[in-house]
């Protein structure tokens, strides 16, 4: 009930900030062609955010005959805990990251990247994929997905609103500020629709994967490399789907914890172990 809730959440503030875009630029009819764009969006959020977010990272789909090592481990734990067999992908990339993405468990995708099959031990990569099941059960993919479509939009529109936007000379001094404004202020709301649903959802699927594997220090363990290994390799990533990783990737830019879309892996580790951070290694 409480996801429901806050999907019906996020397409509803979509809206809102597309109809918000489209008076800023263009009044009524820049409103109406807004409520169009919207409601092409939420149907495009719901129905195909999970096949958006593995294109953006070029993930393939592998066989069990291809990738036995992952295969063996999801299988085992699905049947454990009465969840379907998810699909899984493989992102052609060295560094070490992995993503859970679909509308529900029945439709639900698991995609991890060449980096970190060769990075950790068969332990840890167990808990790192008990880890994005734990989002699958958790019913936290939905919302993570559309996050990142309306965080995609909301930026596009931005940009494609300051470009376009702002040419009637009776709104000569108005539009302009507007649409610098939106130019400002779309990337952030893009990013605190991200805040909200990211990280106590990663503490949570810390747990549910910590849980599932019984093996709370396998999962700190693969953590601790891949915050090492991620930061000498890093994944560039979108600011819109920043959010789907199991750790923080490259976004281009620092601009601190404020707009960080994950918990302090330190933090999370100490969650796990129980230890304080600064005895961890």
């Amino acid at each position: 009930m409480g996801n429901t809730f806050k999907t019906a959440f996020l397409l509803t503030s979509l809206t809102l900030l597309l109809l918000a875009i489209g008076r800023a630029f263009g009044g009524q009819n820049g409103m109406l062609l807004a409520l169009g764009i919207a409601a092409v969006t939420n149907f495009v959020a719901y129905f195909f955010s999970d096949k958006i977010a593995l294109a953006t990272y070029r993930a393939q789909p592998v066989t069990r005959e291809q990738l036995p090592r992952v295969y063996e481990v999801v299988e085992r734990m699905t049947q454990r805990i009465g969840l379907p067999m998810p699909k899984i992908y493989v992102i052609p990339t060295d560094s070490p990251n992995a993503f859970a993405t679909g509308r529900n468990p029945a439709h639900a995708s698991v995609a991890v990247t060449e980096g970190i099959l060769n990075l950790l031990n068969d332990e840890e990569l167990a808990g790192v994929l008990a880890h994005e099941l734990g989002h699958v059960n958790n019913r936290d993919i939905l919302i993570s997905s559309i996050a990142a479509t309306i965080a995609g939009a909301i930026t596009f529109l931005s940009r494609f609103g300051f470009f376009f936007g702002g040419d009637d000379r009776d709104e000569r001094r108005g539009g302009g500020i507007g649409a610098l404004l939106m130019l400002i202020l779309a990337p952030i709301a893009a990013m605190l629709i991200q805040l909200a649903v990211s990280r106590s959802r990663e503490y949570q699927a810390d747990a549910t994967g910590a849980h599932f594997t019984g093996n709370p220090y396998a999962l700190a363990s693969a953590l601790a490399k891949l915050d090492a290994y991620s930061k000498r390799m890093p994944l560039v990533a979108t600011p819109s789907t920043a959010h789907l990783f199991i750790v923080q990737p490259f976004l281009g830019m620092s601009l601190g914890s404020l707009f960080s879309t994950h918990p302090p892996i330190a933090k999370r580790i100490e969650r796990l172990t129980g230890r304080p951070a600064e005895f961890q290694q």
